[in-house]
Parts: structure tokens; sequence; C-alpha cells
């Protein structure tokens, strides 16, 4: 199976739904997205590893790992997003510690996190993309990748609830086939991931 690299293209919010995230990943030569709904503690964690302006004041979970893993010469290679069951992505992360090789499976979410703190390439298998990815018609958003996520560290901050989780989602069920394939087509031309994310797993369950 072929591996396809994937690039971070930004992390959506929802303005209705308290703790829903959703990290979008974009084929590297291709116009498919890949939405992955993750927490508000993994957000915020991905979000200030893409602004580089700050710094918190103690560290995060996955600075902390960072500095675990340079302490003991071992190093993140490469993150493979290798399995979608149930609407769940499953990740590997290839390390290296004294030329060798060791995979540890890991959260999606996570295993991303890491990445970028390592500068470490995230990839995919084809079937994966292919079966979870989303085409996306519309250009893509101009908008600098920095800015987007400090707009998300600062909801993250002023929200009433950091440490929520995403808890419900809408019932797209009594939807026809024909219907969700354009609410889809639509909720990616606007952006909504959280909700594309959604809307795609009804649709992958009657195909």
């Amino acid at each position: 199976m072929s591996l396809v690299r994937l690039n971070i293209k930004g992390i959506s919010y929802s303005q209705t739904q308290n703790g829903a995230y959703a990290l979008i990943l974009s084929e590297e030569n291709g116009d498919q997205k890949l939405p992955i709904v993750i927490g508000a503690f993994e957000a915020q964690s991905i979000a200030i590893a893409l602004e580089k302006e700050i710094m918190p004041p103690r560290p995060l979970t996955h600075d902390l790992f960072k500095t675990f893993a340079k302490r003991y010469d071992i190093a993140i290679k490469q993150v493979i997003i290798h399995k979608l069951l149930d609407g769940v992505f499953y990740s590997s992360i290839i390390c290296e510690r004294e030329g060798i090789e060791e995979i540890i499976d890991a959260r999606t979410s996570d295993a991303i996190a890491l990445a970028l703190r390592f500068d470490a390439p995230i990839f995919t298998y084809k079937n994966i993309l292919d079966k979870a990815g989303i085409k996306s018609e519309t250009a893509p958003n101009k908008n600098d990748l920095s800015k987007k996520a400090a707009i998300v560290i600062e909801q993250l901050l002023t929200s009433d609830n950091k440490e929520s989780v995403i808890s419900t989602r809408e019932d797209f069920s009594k939807h026809s086939l024909k219907q969700l394939k354009k609410m889809l087509e639509e909720a990616v031309n606007n952006e909504e991931y959280e909700k594309a994310v959604s809307i795609r797993d009804e649709v992958s369950k009657r195909q």
C-alpha cells in the first residue's frame, strides 16, 4: 500500500458545539482533505505548536514528551495514520534511538502534536484517504495558518469549559444519501469540518 504525505491545513472549531474541533490535513500533491475530530486539549496543543510566537508558561504534556525524548536521544522520524475503524483513526509513531527503529501506537491527535514538535512528516495510506478524504471544489483559504492557530488558542483560553470534549453530534440518519452528499459538499465549502466529519461517517455506513 502506498503512503500519501499530509500537511496541516488548519483547525476548525464549532460555534455551536462545545469541544468540537476538527484538525484538517490536506494531501500534499492532491486536492483531498482529511478532517479528524479531536478534543479541546489536543486542539490547544497543536495550535500552540503551529503558532510559533506563543510559549506556554509551563510545558504542556507534548512539550514534556519532547524534552524527555531529546534527553535520551530519541527522535521521531515520522507519523503514519495506518487504520480507520468505526470512524476512529489509528496512528503509529516511528521513533529511532541509536540507529534502532521502534514503532509506538498512539492516538492520532497526540501523534500529530508530537510530529509538529519534531518537524516529522505525517503520512496515511491511499486507501484510507480515498475512504475518509473529502474533496473541495473551492479555492484554498488564503489566511495564514499561524493566525488560524492563534484564533483557536484564544477561543480555548476564553472558553468557560476548557476541558470539554465532543459530547453529541447532529443526527444525519434521517437524510437520504443524495441529501447527505449535497450537505457534505456545502459543509466543506463553508469549512464546517466538524459537521463534514459526521456527514462523511453517515455516508460511509451506507456505501
